[in-house]
């Protein structure tokens, strides 16, 4: 509940400005269009202009303290005014400047860390806050007030979105511009706008990362807690020239990007107009549950218009009525209400093309007094202009959304069936391993460090299937043969049909060189197929160094001759997100068929199955050409041990699986190529991960004391799934207790509270819960018992990287019984283990119990300085 550390720049009291004299000519452009823009918002703080070259001692500066610094100077002068702002101990500062080099900015950025101010820019066009009639940028005018909050790293793009939104009404409750160079940065706003009341939604563009961790811990964070949508620049269609491996090389750096945000779950568009009506159906609130979209139209032609733009974004149609040129008012509203009511539509558009003489005004009056908000979704379209303009308005002010064409619409209910499907994919929260079989973690260590060793980086064959079979996943059974005599006798212990493979380092995809060859019957066949192997690769790649060729069992023929599909399971490593993990259709066309669903880890079973499915290659893992389903199931462990290898061993770069078999009787690994390289990540640090894991290895129990009724309590860190308990923990809390945590007597969590202190960023903050199992009720299952939170312990790491801020709840009937002093000592433990050097929390100065509990374990009491109602609890760690 406490202000967030960017609110003195983002909600100020009072300025101070460095834009010269005021009365005198502006010494830059930026000057004159921050004086200007300040004179034309009325902002009702105190202004007070300051200049870099005046006189006085350090309590004369101190008198001019100030929430937040407007500096709009040379770079030399804004060097100069940061230095000043840092005396009078500002908390916050704007430097607006275009083109300022790059080593001059981080001279400004160090000389704000030293001073501890949050800086936005140098090369920011500065930010807007309508409802303060804050106008601290050189964007145009002051925007229009608003449930939208804006962030871009693009001056140019802004302004041209902010002069868009003006003639078309929209209004904005922040609009930040970010700039290349500045020391507050993407992330650190999100996490601000999440909290911030005034804002519904959220609309970003963007052109680039710097921290994929930081960006996605906070952009699932600010998801959790209201729509965000990102429109980002700078798509890139091909992988990597220089990939090692078939995955890698098909992965473009903008499909990784729209597999990071299906996992934030947010939405993407591909136009600014989209932002804004994304956000406008998004902030409608509808509750879909599908993508099958029923249309109502009275023309044949939109609707074959909206059909095809709907087969295009993979939307299914569930029907069109077509109700005739002459339909009134009446007509549509039993139709939509048909639609709405039909358990085989998730969503309604509603299509009205005008027709001479009729009367498109009532049309839409009838539509939307039938028209219930946050329902099932129903979207407008009334196409034309001007003799349809004021009905468009009725709609609108029923917070129907409504648009001009039918493909618009169509991406409307795309953006909302988009940003619910990706809400599902937000709430998972894997651990690193999954409930399957331990794997031999250190043994595949201790193989990759014999590879790199040997100053390789690719994994033979024999290698990369040795690393598969540590973490349990099926394999073929694959020996090495260095003579055509040795292949003929292992060939014979396998057992015929085999399949004969080049082994090389040197050599990425055999069948490139015909060192593949399927199907081999006899050991005749075996010996001439081994030496004409090596001849084509001879001529193919004289250079390549061979180890030999591999002997397997075909395998994918089953019992009645059904081959089994063939699919390929990858790894590619980003460079802004790290690895990711793909799936598609497999064998040697794999380059040519392109299918690459993919997916962030770490995984679970849910995961694992959105992502087949993502896939081209879903349709062929039912019934197929007369063959029984595959093995579902099977697939699924499959890329769960994938992932399982991609969190413990930060070695992987690329990797290969292809192709896998798979058949109604499993799966099954057959070939494998696998890249690695050096890391200097220490094991089980995850830091090469862009989500970090659930962290399940925190999990711990304890007894309760026997004034409790005994029995055991378990302490872990929260899951985004423990909402509905921590609700019912404050709701049970006395006026008392929730006071004192909260600083509050409010009755329960706000909805984006709630949101906000569950799906957390386990890296710069952890929450621990203390959960008890209540018996089952009379009449239920033995195993029925329900949990609930008993207490909750939380720290949140500061802006100094070095300290943390600590909250405490536990819950009245059992305070007294140690589960406070353990939570303090788990979470302090915790902060130890983050390299936290300091914690520290305030707690109001007539809660007695909180106090004596602080001084039971060692921290320092003393007075809150800022306000004294409070005391300030620290101990070093």
């Amino acid at each position: 509940m406490d202000r967030h550390y960017l609110h003195p720049l983002f909600n100020p009291r009072s300025l101070v400005v460095f834009a010269g004299d005021p009365e005198a000519e502006a010494p830059t452009r930026e000057a004159r269009t921050l004086r200007q823009a300040l004179a034309a918002s009325g902002f009702a703080g105190s202004v007070t202009w300051l200049d870099i070259a005046m006189t006085g001692t350090l309590s004369d500066l101190a008198n001019s303290r100030a929430d937040l610094a407007l500096i709009a100077l040379s770079p030399d002068d804004s060097a100069a005014a940061l230095e000043i702002v840092g005396r009078i101990r500002c908390r916050a500062a704007l430097v607006l400047t275009t083109g300022m080099p790059a080593a001059r900015c981080q001279e400004l950025h160090e000389t704000a860390r030293r001073h501890g101010v949050n800086l936005l820019g140098p090369n920011s066009l500065g930010l807007q806050r309508p409802a303060f009639k804050l106008n601290a940028s050189a964007l145009g005018p002051l925007a229009a007030p608003g449930p939208l909050a804006l962030v871009s790293q693009s001056g140019a793009l802004t302004a041209a979105m902010l002069d868009w939104a003006r003639q078309h009404g929209v209004g904005f409750s922040t609009v930040v511009s970010l700039g290349p160079n500045t020391a507050v940065e993407l992330p650190q706003v999100l996490d601000y706008l999440a909290a911030d009341a005034s804002t519904q939604s959220i609309l970003v563009y963007m052109e680039g990362i710097r921290h994929a961790r930081r960006f996605m811990s906070t952009l699932r964070a600010a998801a959790h807690a209201k729509p965000v949508v990102v429109m980002k620049s700078g798509r890139q269609a091909t992988g990597s020239k220089v990939a090692l491996t078939h995955s890698a090389s098909i992965v473009g750096a903008d499909d990784v990007f729209d597999a990071a945000l299906r996992r934030a779950g947010v939405v993407r568009v591909r136009q600014f107009t989209q932002l804004f009506s994304a956000a406008q159906c998004l902030a409608s609130r509808f509750r879909p549950v599908g993508d099958r979209l029923a249309i109502v139209t009275n023309g044949g032609g939109p609707a074959v218009l909206a059909a095809d733009w709907a087969d295009t974004l993979a939307i299914k149609v569930a029907g069109v009525t077509d109700l005739g040129e002459d339909a009134d008012g009446p007509a549509y509203v039993q139709a939509m209400q048909a639609a709405v009511a039909d358990r085989a539509t998730d969503g309604v558009l509603l299509i009205h093309a005008p027709k001479a003489g009729g009367d498109a005004e009532a049309v839409a009056r009838a539509a939307a007094e039938a028209f219930v908000p946050n329902a099932k979704p129903v979207i407008g379209c009334w196409m034309g202009e001007a003799t349809v303009r004021s009905a468009r308005e009725v709609l609108v002010g029923r917070q129907m959304p409504v648009f001009r064409t039918p493909e618009a619409a169509v991406d409307a209910f795309h953006n909302i069936a988009s940003f619910y499907r990706n809400q599902r994919l937000l709430q998972q929260t894997p651990p690193p391993l999954t409930g399957l079989a331990e794997p031999d973690t250190e043994g595949a260590r201790l193989l990759i460090e014999s590879v790199l060793a040997e100053r390789r980086r690719v994994l033979t064959e024999m290698e990369s299937k040795a690393l598969l079979a540590a973490f349990h996943i099926p394999v073929t059974r694959t020996m090495l043969a260095r003579s055509a005599n040795e292949a003929m006798l292992i060939a014979s212990q396998l057992g015929y049909p085999v399949a004969l493979k080049i082994d090389s380092p040197d050599i990425a995809h055999k069948s490139d060189v015909q060192g593949v060859i399927l199907d081999v019957h006899n050991a005749t066949q075996v010996r001439d197929r081994y030496n004409e192997m090596l001849q084509a690769v001879a001529r193919a790649q004289p250079t390549a160094r061979i180890n030999g060729i591999t002997v397997q069992p075909m395998a994918g023929r089953g019992p009645e001759g059904q081959r089994g599909r063939e699919v390929y399971v990858g790894l590619t490593t980003d460079e802004a997100f790290g690895p990711v993990i793909t799936f598609g259709a497999g064998g040697t066309m794999i380059e040519l068929i392109a299918d690459r669903a993919m997916e962030l880890p770490p995984l679970n079973q849910f995961l694992a199955r959105q992502l087949i499915e993502r896939s081209r290659a879903a349709e062929m893992l039912g019934e197929w050409r007369g063959g029984p389903a595959a093995d579902m199931q099977a697939l699924e462990q499959l890329l769960l041990r994938v992932s399982e290898m991609v969190c413990a061993l930060p070695q992987l770069r690329e990797m290969d699986i292809n192709p896998v078999i798979v058949d109604a009787n499993g799966a099954v690994a057959v070939d494998a190529r696998i890249v690695v390289d050096k890391t200097s990540q220490a094991p089980g640090s995850y830091n090469h991960l862009a989500i970090l894991p659930y962290p399940s290895g925190l999990e711990r129990e304890y007894p309760l004391g026997p004034q409790a009724g005994g029995g055991v309590y378990t302490v872990r860190p929260i899951h985004p799934d423990d909402a509905e308990m921590l609700q019912a923990l404050v709701r049970g809390l006395s006026a008392e207790s929730r006071y004192f945590r909260f600083a509050s007597v409010m009755p329960e969590l706000p909805e984006r509270l709630l949101a906000r202190f569950t799906l957390i960023d386990y890296d710069r903050e952890m929450a621990l819960v203390a959960i008890v199992r209540d018996p089952p009720a009379a009449g239920e299952d033995a195993d029925a018992g329900h949990e609930r939170i008993i207490g909750v312990s939380r720290i949140v790491t500061n802006p100094d990287g070095a300290s943390c801020e600590f909250s405490l709840v536990v819950a009245d009937e059992l305070k007294g019984q140690g589960i406070g002093s353990r939570l303090m000592q788990s979470i302090m433990e915790v902060a130890r283990s983050k390299g936290l050097s300091e914690i520290m929390g305030l707690i109001l100065t007539n809660n007695g119990p909180m106090l004596k509990l602080m001084h039971s374990l060692d921290f320092r009491i003393g007075p809150f300085p800022e306000d004294p109602d409070f005391r300030i609890a620290t101990r070093l760690l």
